[in-house]
């Protein structure tokens, strides 16, 4: 399928490695010119020759910033003052008692998490608005519909950009813009793979059987009872970043394996 995205132009942040990694590649493949951002020069250079070695063709920029601070954000947005697709992909997650989550905690968590994507549609979605077209894609998490008590200051960041992202949609009406947020659930990385490491119910377990007492003891729900692939997340969010994608606006879109049960 064409998604008629040639020579339109995103920016990706979070972009070096998992989701956002993939969701520049699968850009790419598409005829995006892809803005890559990160905090890290090699870590950036490293996500490009992996783009270049699937996709020999990629246009891609790197810029190195932190934008999960405001400096970093104005820093981009002067390297960067135009894009046609917005994704806000930057994000950390941390298990912490609710009882030791620090006010630190709590701002840094919101301030990586939400105000990056605050900041940086704060500059782009009005320029999306004059020229009529253009996407911002706010990348969220199955926990922005249920907070889980083991960190809840993630999941009350991940609601917090559901919100964010509804209401930029409301400022959207009869134009060519849309907003949207996509709600994976745990998606395959090195992370979360360490991070389910520390649910094993018992030492020298493989990844495999760690993965699937997971699912089973976690996520019972989840209908395809195992991690989501990267691209499997890429992919909607390409769709949603295309024309073809138009009629989806203000929506929180699952990519979370029916792990839902709710039919709305």
């Amino acid at each position: 399928m064409d998604l008629q995205l040639t020579g339109k132009t995103a920016l990706v942040t979070g972009a070096t490695a998992g989701i956002g990694l993939a969701i520049a590649r699968t850009l790419a493949r598409e005829g995006v010119a892809v803005t890559l951002v990160g905090r890290s020069g090699d870590k950036l250079a490293a996500a490009r020759d992996a783009i270049m070695a699937a996709v020999p063709r990629a246009e891609l920029t790197l810029i190195t910033a932190d934008v999960g601070t405001a400096v970093g954000v104005a820093a981009l947005a002067q390297a960067q003052p135009h894009v046609d697709i917005l994704v806000n992909n930057l994000g950390f997650y941390e298990a912490k008692p609710f009882a030791e989550i620090s006010d630190e905690d709590w701002l840094r968590m919101l301030d990586v998490n939400v105000m990056s994507g605050v900041r940086l549609s704060r500059h782009y979605f009005p320029r999306m608005l004059q020229r009529n077209w253009g996407r911002v894609i706010f990348m969220s998490s199955e926990v922005g519909a249920f907070t889980p008590p083991d960190m809840v200051h993630y999941g009350v960041s991940k609601s917090a950009q559901l919100a964010v992202s509804r209401g930029m949609a409301e400022l959207t009406q009869g134009t060519g813009v849309t907003v949207n947020s996509v709600l994976p659930s745990a998606t395959r990385s090195d992370g979360i793979v360490a991070y389910l490491r520390q649910t094993a119910p018992r030492p020298g377990m493989s990844d495999a059987e760690i993965e699937a007492n997971f699912f089973a003891t976690y996520r019972p729900s989840s209908l395809i009872a195992r991690m989501i692939e990267p691209e499997e997340v890429a992919a909607m969010v390409a769709l949603l970043a295309s024309p073809l994608g138009a009629a989806s606006n203000g929506a929180a879109v699952r990519v979370e394996g029916g792990t839902f049960r709710s039919i709305l």
